[in-house]
């Protein structure tokens, strides 16, 4: 890390990182201050695609941290970004909610079960087996096959419950197509991120708890990683994968004075 630039952008995971379970973690109000108080860019980054980047600051307004609109960057988002590069004014039959459908409304896609261009399957709350029967049936049709994130599972105050990876597996065995996702640990989500912002891999770092997301995604895009230890990977789990973040921390707390 000695031969690497000055750090001049942030991008950091939500869940795990800033909050865990609806509450904030300590130290992440003081981390979103002094990045507001730098004048430097950041992105904070979340692959659940339910929620609009107003319903996050909203809802992370709620819990003391204030998080502007225009620096929150979700798989929807991403996802938004690819088809507009790919198919400008494209159509697709979305299973999802209201950050994935607002996000293709605002590229100007149109939203249809009849011959669409593509089947982009998010996050929901309320997966219907009538819903991912007309998938599977557009896809052998010819629809091209694009999911938000692979995430298999979703925190729930009940437990586990199934997420997008997990309904992509259910589609894909039953067409024989594979989708593709547009999340973490796609680095196309962090580098559509860098450029919403007007940031450079090298002089960028993501901070994340997973070490399959986050700082493979990361490290991909060409950016300094920081894992910190207040979400699902374990310090020893760290040493169980083929690669290794720039820096372990014990939480977001620790990289205040790295601003």
């Amino acid at each position: 890390m000695a031969d690497r630039r000055p750090i001049e952008s942030w991008l950091t995971d939500m869940d795990g990182v800033l909050i865990h379970e609806g509450v904030p973690i300590p130290g992440a109000d003081s981390f979103l201050k002094k990045l507001r108080e730098s004048g430097k860019p950041f992105l904070v980054l979340t692959n659940n695609s339910i929620y609009t980047p107003r319903d996050l600051h909203a809802r992370l307004r709620r819990m003391g941290l204030d998080v502007p609109v225009e620096s929150i960057w979700t798989s929807a988002l991403a996802t938004a970004q690819f088809l507009d590069d790919q198919r400008p004014g494209g159509s697709a039959y979305v299973i999802g909610e209201a950050g994935l459908t607002t996000a293709l409304h605002d590229i100007g896609y149109i939203l249809t079960d009849h011959e669409p261009d593509y089947v982009v399957l998010g996050e929901t709350r309320t997966y219907s087996f009538e819903a991912m029967t007309k998938a599977v049936r557009l896809i052998d049709a010819g629809a091209r096959f694009i999911c938000t994130n692979p995430d298999e599972t979703g925190p729930s105050a009940e437990g586990a419950l199934p997420a997008t990876g997990a309904v992509a597996a259910l589609i894909t065995k039953a067409t024989g197509k594979q989708p593709y996702f547009a999340g973490k640990p796609n680095p196309l989500m962090m580098r559509t991120g860098l450029n919403a912002i007007g940031a450079h891999s090298e002089t960028s770092a993501m901070i994340g708890d997973r070490m399959d997301t986050d700082v493979l995604a990361g490290m991909e895009a060409g950016m300094q990683t920081f894992l910190v230890l207040t979400g699902l990977t374990r310090p020893e789990q760290i040493e169980d994968f083929p690669y290794r973040p720039s820096k372990v921390v014990d939480s977001i707390a620790d990289l205040v004075d790295r601003i």
